[in-house]
């Protein structure tokens, strides 16, 4: 993985707006996503990468992440399975620098 396939799964994730449904983990998916699109972020913007830190926080965010996937509705699970890939190949990235 680089920062290309990085940047190119981000800006696939990014023009998909949010999805609508009714779900009472709505927030902590709303967290997921900024803290997992933060971490995208800061590593696309910097060039040491994510700081051990951020891998750690990105870590929690991907087991929160799928431990509620597969409790959605099945029209807003490929935003949140796109997240997860997305963090996945960050984190995969990150450990391989």
């Amino acid at each position: 993985m680089n920062r290309t396939t990085i940047a190119s799964a981000w800006d696939a994730h990014r023009s998909d707006g949010w999805p609508t449904f009714a779900s009472p983990n709505q927030g902590q998916l709303m967290t997921l996503d900024t803290v997992i699109s933060g971490c995208v972020v800061f590593f696309l913007d910097s060039p040491d990468g994510l700081d051990p830190q951020r891998v750690e926080i990105l870590k929690d965010c991907l087991a929160d992440l799928e431990d509620v996937t597969p409790e959605l509705e099945s029209d807003c699970q490929p935003y949140f399975l796109r997240l997860r890939h997305l963090g996945e190949l960050l984190l995969a990235t990150t450990q391989t620098s």
